[in-house]
């Protein structure tokens, strides 16, 4: 006799302001070392938090294990207020989708399948808007005039614009996004920024790991400084985002500014 396994249930909206995620005196440890020590997030629908830091702090070590993807040492990380390892894979995969930081496929893959392949958390579902979900997710991105293109004959860009896409079709309501504007130029990274504000807008959680400070402080909501494992400051960017802390944890002067025309916070090296 066949078992069969009961079918996902898909999360309930969630409110602004709802915990989606949390991370509680998390301690990661990569064979011999810590990684991190005794960290704390809370990851609200509605708000895009940043994690930035200099290399090596544990910005991508947190978003993995926020996604699930790494074990615990000590403490914890919760998922729709439930502990992460208890989630079943389909259950999780239909709350949480996971941009890592290079997307590498082994088999000439259109542009459109590897999109489409965020669809399959949906599949014992029977879900019927795939088609509306991948168009929507290849638009929004800008990748839809080379749906049919070998995902292998794309540039580092668009690969990166690809992957987001098979993200955003996922339709997870809590996003972890590592570096998604690392190899993309100026116009798209202020696309990616914005599709993950308007996301936010819409009611999801998105947590994002972002090498510049300036990105940071315009879209985020709330930013986490991590320093050597440990977050170091946790805020809205104009809070934490001060030249002292700044200079400190990256060990270079740092001015933080405000715009001359706007009052918005800009951040840059002192040169």
């Amino acid at each position: 006799m066949r078992l069969l396994r009961p079918r996902p249930t898909p999360p309930s909206p969630a409110e602004p302001g709802d915990i989606l995620a949390t991370a509680e005196s998390l301690h990661v440890r990569l064979g011999a070392r810590d990684v991190l020590t005794g960290v704390s997030v809370t990851v609200r629908a509605g708000e895009v938090l940043a994690l930035v830091g200099p290399n090596g702090a544990g910005k991508s070590t947190l978003l993995s294990a926020l996604a699930a993807d790494l074990p615990a040492a000590e403490g914890g990380v919760r998922i729709h207020g439930r502990p992460a390892a208890d989630w079943p894979a389909p259950e999780l995969a239909l709350r949480r989708a996971v941009l890592p930081q290079s997307a590498a496929l082994s088999f000439p893959f259109t542009v459109e399948e590897v999109v489409r392949m965020g669809r399959a958390p949906w599949a014992a579902l029977g879900m019927e808007d795939d088609d509306a979900a991948v168009a929507e997710a290849m638009a929004v991105t800008e990748v839809a005039a080379f749906a049919v293109r070998p995902f292998s004959a794309l540039s580092g860009g668009e690969r990166a614009r690809v992957a987001l896409a098979r993200v955003l079709a996922q339709r997870a309501p809590l996003l972890l996004l590592d570096e998604p504007t690392a190899a993309l130029d100026l116009r798209h990274q202020e696309l990616v920024l914005r599709l993950c504000r308007e996301r936010a807008r819409a009611g999801d959680a998105v947590v994002v790991v972002l090498h510049d400070l300036g990105l940071a402080a315009a879209y985020a909501h709330r930013v986490a400084i991590l320093r050597a494992g440990r977050v170091a400051a946790d805020g809205p960017p104009a809070e934490v985002f001060s030249e002292r802390l700044l200079s400190e944890v990256y060990d270079q002067p740092v001015e933080v500014l405000a715009h001359p025309r706007t009052g918005e916070l800009l951040v840059t090296p002192r040169r």
